[in-house]
């Protein structure tokens, strides 16, 4: 039976490049680095980010999957990684239900989103 989720994978055809972003502009810890495999840890799962044969080039359909990073201050997340040079298609917003979301894509196109629970939401 499924408990939880234990992981994402990104497949990519660039995976130094797809790591650096997520190592040193989102600041995700390594967990393990492996040829054409690298995995961050975030909390008690893994995002990682792998090469693929059937992949190549930017992501073909950006928001079909949609990875979103929990964090406890969303506006304190963003101001830093846009100082870092994340590009963000959406700033902060609040939503209906009362937490707090932000849109970015990383250098493949895939589209994430730093989502702030509403237990955490600051007004």
């Amino acid at each position: 039976m499924i408990d939880g989720i234990a992981g994402v994978i990104l497949w990519t055809d660039d995976v130094e490049r797809l790591a650096a972003f997520y190592r040193d502009m989102l600041g995700l810890p390594v967990h393990s680095v492996r040829p054409d495999f690298v995995a961050f840890t975030l909390g008690g799962l893994r995002l990682s980010v792998g090469r693929h044969d059937g992949v190549s080039g930017r992501s073909r359909d950006p928001y079909r999957v949609m990875v979103n990073l929990g964090v406890a201050d969303i506006h304190d997340a963003y101001a830093r990684m846009k100082q870092q040079g994340v590009v963000f298609l959406r700033p902060p917003a609040q939503e209906h239900w009362g937490g707090w979301v932000a849109t970015f894509q990383d250098p493949d196109g895939n589209v994430l989103q730093l989502l702030q629970q509403p237990a955490q939401a600051r007004v």
